[in-house]
């Protein structure tokens, strides 16, 4: 990685020239400092088309300036995290700003103003680096160096709202008068312009509103978690074909593997893959991918592609790595297929959240005991929780822009909710079995099994999503055989 001359982003004013320390060029001449200013085509990009996405974050805008009449509302993208010294972290735009704008630029905030009845919406964004003042070449975030970010011109026609210098926004809110609302969390610079406008408390009721905003999706969001599954299935794939590959090393063959698809069918994956072989399969999130994977033993992967649009899909598979299910593996895997098809089986509009859970875990309730390791009644062992010894987690949760999306919606919306169409989310139960537990016999020990697919609620029902990867356990072993070319 090269060194440049000067870290910080200077004044639209100021002469970015200024030694970075244990940098090799002592400064910058006269000379060579005019002859960067000239000689540059014009690049300005014109007649660019909207983002498909514009018309519906408009909409997601007007719906937001309905409910907050009269009030400034402040939704930063969030800045640069560093990582070590000078590096940075990937960025990743904040939710609620990807929501609203289908923009994932790094320091954007959306501002709207009232105006009347309604609001006027403005993006406060960089602008393209400076050529007469050197920031594009001797800053460490000029477009030398990271590439090229575009003008404010072309950032209204790509998302359809006027754009203004972002550094001439902290001074305007600290100036700003009558009712403010920001998303906290995002941008510290921003939040120190409001201390004084904003409580902690009205902030709250904004993020809680754009989080239940995006639990019923529109017919974009559907087809981009589709794009994300379908994604996926082809990382679940590739996985299965180098699982020799993953013998001879480890886990982190299978991490390497399905982010090769992740990153060149999308922008990334959605969350930490889980790859999870042997014993492990028992860590609900083990994302440390270090473990052997050994013929004989299950791999448990928990791995989503995060489209370029920044939805994410969130698939499991228990596979045997040897492609053949062992007699006491297949019992446990078949007890939670089965516990997975009467939870998607209650996804339907009208039902409660909760039922897919109730359903799911009955169902994994009624194995427990009829294995002799729970004593019964299911009521009993249902009302006290006692399976949870052994299936852990919740069934499912909302799948969207974030994996567990929706996170901040009102309880009343959410877990004690009614599913209508539109609605996407996970059905996922699990049993785990560990390595330590003297409960259950020493055969058990270290097996643990997850089936995880992305259910759309229909008008008549639901769809599986994710239905392009087999979930029974005859069909998992036919499904790699075919792959192996077995």
């Amino acid at each position: 990685m090269t060194d440049e001359l000067t870290p910080e982003t200077p004044d639209e004013d100021e002469q970015p020239i200024k030694q970075r320390k244990n940098g090799l060029y002592p400064g910058v001449s006269d000379e060579l400092a005019e002859n960067m200013k000239s000689g540059w085509a014009d690049t300005e990009l014109r007649d660019l088309q909207p983002i498909e996405q514009a018309p519906n974050a408009a909409r997601r805008r007007a719906a937001l300036s309905a409910r907050f009449p009269g009030e400034r509302l402040v939704i930063p993208a969030g800045n640069l995290k560093t990582r070590s010294n000078d590096t940075e972290y990937d960025f990743r735009a904040s939710t609620e700003y990807v929501y609203l704008t289908g923009d994932q630029t790094d320091d954007s905030v959306l501002v709207l103003e009232p105006k009347g009845d309604s609001h006027e919406a403005t993006i406060y964004r960089l602008p393209r680096s400076n050529r007469e003042n050197g920031e594009f070449w001797l800053n460490g975030m000029g477009e030398l160096w990271v590439g090229r970010r575009h003008s404010l011109s072309e950032s209204e026609a790509l998302l359809g709202v006027p754009c203004k210098d972002v550094r001439e926004l902290a001074a305007t809110l600290k100036e700003a008068t009558g009712p403010v609302r920001v998303v906290r969390g995002h941008d510290t610079g921003i939040e120190a312009a409001l201390t004084d406008k904003v409580t902690a408390e009205r902030d709250e009721e904004l993020r809680v509103y754009l989080s239940e905003a995006r639990v019923v999706k529109d017919a974009f969001e559907i087809g981009e978690l589709q794009k994300a599954v379908d994604s996926t299935v082809r990382g679940f794939e590739d996985v299965v074909k180098v699982l020799d590959k993953a013998e001879a090393t480890s886990e982190r063959y299978i991490e390497g593997t399905f982010f090769l698809r992740a990153r060149v069918e999308g922008n990334d994956v959605g969350y930490g893959s889980i790859c999870a072989a042997g014993p492990h399969a028992t860590t609900l999130h083990w994302v440390r991918n270090n473990g052997e994977v050994r013929s004989g033993d299950l791999l448990l992967l928990d791995a989503g592609v995060e489209t370029t649009t920044l939805y994410t899909a969130d698939v499991t598979r228990t596979l045997p790595i040897n492609g053949r299910y062992t007699d006491l593996q297949r019992k446990i895997y078949d007890a939670v297929y089965e516990s997975q098809e009467a939870g998607i089986a209650a996804v339907k509009p009208g039902a409660a959240f909760r039922d897919f859970h109730d359903a799911s875990q009955r169902v994994l309730a009624e194995k427990l005991v009829e294995w002799g390791l729970l004593d019964g009644p299911v009521e009993r062992v249902l009302e006290l929780g006692l399976q949870r010894r052994w299936t852990l987690h919740g069934t499912g949760h909302m799948l969207g822009l974030d994996v567990h999306d929706c996170a901040a919606a009102r309880t009343e919306a959410y877990v004690n909710g009614t599913l209508e169409p539109g609605v996407v989310l996970t059905v996922e139960p699990g049993l785990y079995f560990q390595a330590d537990d003297l409960t259950v016999p020493e055969e058990y020990r270290g097996i643990g099994v997850r089936i995880e697919d992305d259910i759309l609620v229909t008008e008549d029902g639901n769809r599986n999503l994710s239905g392009g990867l087999p979930r029974r356990s005859d069909e998992v072993e036919a499904w790699m055989a075919g792959l192996l070319g077995k």
